[in-house]
């Protein structure tokens, strides 16, 4: 693939209070997709973690859009991943005075999409 036609553009995420493992299951999916494939992807899975993802998706392509003016017709998502956050330590009330940790995790979430206006160069996902 020739450098000088592909740019990368990037969004992230950061805090969102879900655990890394439940939107790593979303992200996995949205590899090696089109913008467009990736929008109804995330569109029509039950998960709740689709939410957080479809905005950085979005706001990625926003990013595309402003920054570099490339049409949303010419993406398609390169990397998709997931890091773990802070976690949130909490302790939540017993019987007999005692307390028991709640552990609340977050995650970063972090999207690159790739322009590629040679559409023999997008990579089919099988």
């Amino acid at each position: 693939m020739n450098r000088a036609s592909t740019r990368k553009i990037r969004a992230v995420a950061k805090h969102v209070r879900m655990s890394s493992n439940k939107a790593r299951r979303v992200a996995h999916q949205l590899r090696g997709c089109t913008y467009m494939e990736a929008l109804s992807i995330l569109n029509w899975m039950p998960h709740r973690a689709c939410y957080p993802i479809l905005k950085v998706l979005r706001s990625a392509a926003a990013n595309a859009y402003h920054n570099m003016g490339i049409d949303k017709g010419f993406l398609f998502v390169l990397m998709a991943e997931v890091n773990e956050g802070p976690i949130f330590k909490r302790f939540r009330p017993r019987a007999r005075g005692r307390g028991y940790p709640i552990q609340k995790p977050t995650c970063h979430i972090s999207i690159t999409l790739e322009d590629v206006t040679d559409s023999n160069s997008i990579m089919v996902k099988k």
